[in-house]
C-alpha cells in the first residue's frame, strides 16, 4: 500500500472518440506515410506493394475467407511540362488547395530527394494542424455531394 501512496492518483475516463479533425489529421498523415515509403522505395530501385486483408464470401460455399491483398497505392506526384516534379496533396480523391489566394494545388520540385524532404515537411505540417482548413473544406465539399 505504501507504493500507491507515492503515486498522484486521479479520476479519469478515457474518451472513446477522437475529434473529427484529428481523426482527419490522422488519415492524411497516413497517407503522407505511404507516399513517402513509395517514393524512397522507388529512389531504391525497388516497388513498393502494401499489403491489406479483404474479407469476401465465397460464391460457391457461402463460406466468408479473409485473403491478404496487395493494396494499390496512386503516385501523388507527377514530371510536369517544365520537367519538374509536381506534387499534389490528396485527401481522398479531392486534391487539397494548399494556397486560397492563388488557388494552387500543387508543389513544384526539382529533385527526388526534395520530393521526399518535402513530403515529409508536409507530414509535420498535417500533425500541427497547418492544412485544416483545406481539409475540411474537401470533408465538407465531400459530404454535401452525398446528401441529395
Amino acid at each position: 500500500m505504501s507504493a500507491l501512496n507515492s503515486l498522484k492518483l486521479v479520476t479519469s475516463k478515457k474518451h472513446q472518440t477522437v475529434a473529427p479533425i484529428v481523426h482527419r489529421r490522422n488519415k492524411l498523415c497516413a497517407k503522407l506515410h505511404e507516399q513517402l515509403e513509395l517514393c524512397e522505395a522507388q529512389q531504391a530501385g525497388k516497388t513498393y506493394a502494401p499489403t491489406r486483408l479483404k474479407t469476401f464470401v465465397n460464391k460457391q460455399t457461402g463460406e466468408r475467407i479473409t485473403a491478404e491483398t496487395i493494396k494499390r497505392v496512386k503516385e501523388w506526384f507527377w514530371i510536369g511540362d517544365t520537367g519538374k516534379i509536381n506534387l499534389a496533396v490528396k485527401y481522398g480523391a479531392k486534391t487539397l488547395t494548399l494556397n486560397k489566394k492563388t488557388k494552387a494545388n500543387a508543389i513544384e520540385l526539382n529533385s527526388g530527394e526534395e520530393l521526399i524532404n518535402t513530403l515529409k515537411s508536409l507530414k509535420v505540417a498535417v500533425l500541427n494542424g497547418d492544412l485544416d482548413e483545406a481539409i475540411s473544406e474537401v470533408s465538407e465539399a465531400t459530404r454535401i455531394a452525398f446528401i441529395k
